[in-house]
């Protein structure tokens, strides 16, 4: 199979969430893979543009916090004035809040389900009628989770919320693939990041979790690479709808 099914140069990806994590090494594989990157973060995300630059590639930081729809406007403007637009929209931030089911309130509820539902479906809105608008080929991944599959314990919004992104990423697919838009999403597995510190951390659990996993190890931001180009690449325009598990065999289990 040709190597330019996979080439990226010359495209714009908007990257949500990307100072660290699987964030940081989704940006830096479409890097690799020749895009230029718009890099969404409430931080700076300094670590990720350098090595993005470094690879010869531009690079725009947005300052935006996504627990409201408010930036998605301004993000996709900055995107247009300094590229021309994007083609790819990685809809990565998300937060996770803990508590018993009985435990939980009302504020971790909405603070989850607004960057992880809300936001993500309003910046894809935007991010897909400009595709439209300019007649151009677009490319939506959303991040799932294995909660989109599961119910896991403790985390009822975040369990709703990635339950939700693999509904949104049918139901847009359903909508939008006859506009010239691929929308497809990526469930990591366990993977080693700020999210499951505590997890990892806690010795009984740690240990459930890799008893599980075929691969017998978390996983890490370099194991998404190769989902996150190919589904950004043409190597996926007959690719619709489908939530890909990236889980070292998880599910499998």
């Amino acid at each position: 199979m040709s190597a330019k099914l996979f080439d990226l140069s010359g495209k714009t990806a908007i990257v949500t969430g990307c100072n660290t994590g699987l964030g940081q090494g989704m940006a830096l594989g479409l890097a690799e893979a020749g895009c230029n990157i718009v890099a969404v973060n409430r931080s700076e995300p300094k670590e990720t543009q350098q090595r993005v630059e470094a690879l010869g590639r531009s690079f725009l930081s947005v300052h935006a916090d996504l627990a409201t729809t408010a930036p998605i406007d301004d993000i996709l403007s900055q995107a247009e004035q300094r590229f021309g637009g994007a083609d790819i929209l990685i809809n990565n931030a998300g937060l996770i809040r803990r508590a018993d089911a009985f435990e939980f309130s009302e504020q971790d509820w909405d603070d989850v389900i607004n960057v992880n539902l809300k936001s993500l479906f309003f910046l894809s809105q935007g991010f897909g009628q400009a595709c439209v608008d300019k007649r151009r080929q677009g490319k939506i991944i959303n991040i799932a989770s294995m909660l989109s599959f599961q119910g896991g314990i403790r985390v009822p919004s975040y369990t709703a919320s990635k339950s939700g992104v693999l509904g949104l990423t049918r139901l847009m697919a359903n909508e939008w693939a006859t506009k010239g838009i691929n929308v497809n999403a990526i469930a990591p597995g366990y993977m080693a990041t700020n999210n499951t510190e505590a997890l990892r951390n806690d010795p009984e659990r740690s240990r459930e979790i890799l008893g599980r996993i075929p691969a017998g190890r978390w996983g890490s931001p370099e194991d998404l690479v190769g989902a996150t180009v190919f589904l950004a690449s043409r190597a996926s325009d007959y690719v619709n709808g489908h939530t890909l598990a990236v889980d070292g065999g998880w599910l499998s289990r």
